[in-house]
């Protein structure tokens, strides 16, 4: 049955994946900087592996984006305490890619390649990894394929399944029946995402269930913001303080119309907003939406007097 998806993907669903890519990134910025980071990704990655100790195992954490790769996180740093290993993470995003360049953790940073089969093979055999992690989702038909021809332990980290999810659509349910079955362990959030998996055929050794790697990660970061002072005492002592945090436009057009009554209502307050995608345009957009309120952006914090 393999050579058979095999066939619809890559003759048929990829090439209009590909045409699709290049024609979207016509109109998006995001997606034009992933394939021009991808262009020396091969000799990035020949240069990176040249002189490293092949006694060590490669462990290799996929993420789509940044916030996926936070919950990668826990388990990489956990990993890197107990084994002399190497650590390879890549990512589909340039959002994730660029923003975890000097993550201290990850030994190997790279661009995920394209699903070609040609290029993900070639990936692969010179990775050489000893077993791959995808957080959550973001797995891609061929490069599964390839790791499993090469007989690579896979494993799917904070995975969820909804009751009404498409990939439960006949031809679908199917097709992605065929690409689970690969994996070695599918570690669920909860114990319905493993019941909504048991739909596609998995035996039960292959599903756990075990909780939500994001909460680790945000005790962690609780833990180091202990350590850092963001702010100055003076701008936080005895101020009402709201934290609109990783936000996207569709969240801020909710909340902003609140944030300007709190401003207008209540004295002492002191509203923080961090856009998910923190770019200059995005700043300028949220500084336009809050015209006529006295704001500060955080690198000019210091300048910071009320």
């Amino acid at each position: 049955m393999k050579s058979v998806w095999y066939f619809l993907y890559n003759i048929i669903a990829l090439p209009i994946i590909k045409v699709s890519i290049y024609f979207l990134s016509f109109f998006n910025k995001k997606i034009r900087q992933g394939i021009k980071g991808r262009k020396r990704l091969f000799e990035d990655l020949i240069i990176n592996l040249t002189g490293i100790d092949r006694n060590k195992k490669i462990i290799w954490f996929h993420s789509s984006s940044l916030g996926e790769f936070e919950q990668a996180k826990p388990i990489i740093e956990e990993l890197k305490r107990r084994l002399d290993i190497y650590i390879l993470v890549t990512f589909f995003s340039p959002s994730g890619y660029k923003n975890s360049l000097k993550y201290i953790n990850a030994d190997f940073i790279s661009y995920l390649p394209f699903d070609n089969s040609k290029t993900v093979k070639r990936f692969v055999a010179l990775v050489k990894p000893s077993v791959v992690f995808f957080m959550r989702y973001d797995f891609w038909p061929n490069l599964i394929w390839t790791l499993d021809s090469y007989k690579i332990p896979m494993l799917i980290v904070d995975a969820t399944m909804s009751k009404d999810s498409n990939r439960k659509l006949p031809i679908s349910k199917q097709f992605h029946a065929s690409l689970f079955n690969k994996f070695s362990k599918i570690l669920t959030i909860s114990e319905k995402d493993m019941e909504n998996f048991k739909e596609f055929g998995i035996s039960d050794e292959k599903l756990a269930v075990v909780g939500d790697t994001r909460f680790d990660r945000v005790y962690q970061k609780s833990i180091q913001a202990k350590s850092k002072n963001l702010f100055r005492d003076e701008i936080i002592r005895n101020k009402k303080i709201l934290v609109l945090g990783s936000s996207w436009e569709a969240d801020e057009d909710v909340v902003l119309p609140a944030v300007k009554k709190l401003i207008k209502y209540l004295d002492n307050v002191l509203i923080i907003i961090a856009p998910h995608e923190p770019t200059p345009e995005r700043l300028e957009g949220l500084e336009y939406s809050l015209k006529g309120i006295d704001l500060i952006r955080f690198s000019y914090k210091n300048d910071y007097t009320n």
